[in-house]
């Protein structure tokens, strides 16, 4: 039977709107289940299509303002403007990105994730948000700083950031040399995991360049692979997606 989507309310101050979700309350089927919100990752269409629109309802929205991209792993910000919307969605409208920006009122900004660091921003008094997919490659190429660059240059200035639910250092194995390749670039990062191997703490990053951005932020300490009611491409290979959402209300 299904269940009530699951989600996880923010806050990122007055008139902003933001939730990370879960894998319940959907209608795929297994591996995919429940609410898996990509259609890149060989789900059956139509269920995803299906749990979009369960959770465009979910948070208020008609399904149709709710805004996707073609996530890519690189550094391009997407400011969303109001003759977009309704067009960056689905596998026709959709736009290389990871990350988008917008001042429009009600224009959900959604970035799915499965390991990677979701990054929810706002300004609450300037009106600007932001959502922002930061994996590896995307972390050391930039990502994070420019979604908060292209935020200020819509006239945001005290910018909120919630980072969400990843992989944790524990769980993120890489090669030894890749880690000192992500550690070079965003200093910090290198980890182990709890046998000793080396590791990326990804969400460290984000935080630390943030913080060199003077963005305020808060976490989301969960790790998808440690965590059942998420996805996690780590740890089961074949899943689904969740995300982070944001947007303007009225």
């Amino acid at each position: 039977m299904l269940g009530p989507v699951q989600l996880a309310p923010l806050d990122l101050g007055p008139g902003v709107g933001a939730v990370f979700s879960t894998r319940y309350g959907g209608v795929s089927a297994p591996p995919y289940d429940q609410l898996n919100l990509g259609y890149h990752v060989g789900d059956d269409w139509d269920r995803a299509f299906a749990n979009r629109h369960l959770l465009a309802t979910a948070i208020g929205s008609p399904p149709e303002r709710c805004c996707y991209a073609h996530q890519v792993h690189g550094d391009r910000v997407l400011t969303v403007e109001a003759h977009h919307v309704g067009t960056v969605k689905t596998r026709g409208g959709r736009r290389d990105a990871d990350a988008m920006v917008t001042r429009v009122v009600g224009a959900p900004l959604v970035i799915m994730v499965a390991d990677c660091v979701p990054v929810l921003l706002a300004d609450p008094d300037a009106r600007v948000v932001a959502a922002v997919h930061a994996g590896r490659k995307g972390l050391v190429a930039g990502i994070v700083g420019k979604a908060v660059a292209t935020m200020r240059a819509a006239g945001a200035a005290e910018i909120r950031a919630v980072i969400g639910p990843s992989v944790c250092a524990s769980c993120y194995e890489l090669p030894a040399d890749m880690a000192a390749a992500v550690d070079a670039v965003v200093p910090g990062t290198a980890s182990s995991t709890r046998d000793g191997a080396p590791a990326v703490d990804l969400a460290v990053g984000v935080a630390s360049q943030l913080a060199a951005l003077g963005v305020t932020a808060s976490r989301d300490q969960r790790c998808t692979v440690e965590s059942p009611e998420l996805f996690s491409h780590r740890r089961d290979g074949v899943t689904g997606r969740f995300a982070g959402v944001v947007w303007l209300e009225p």
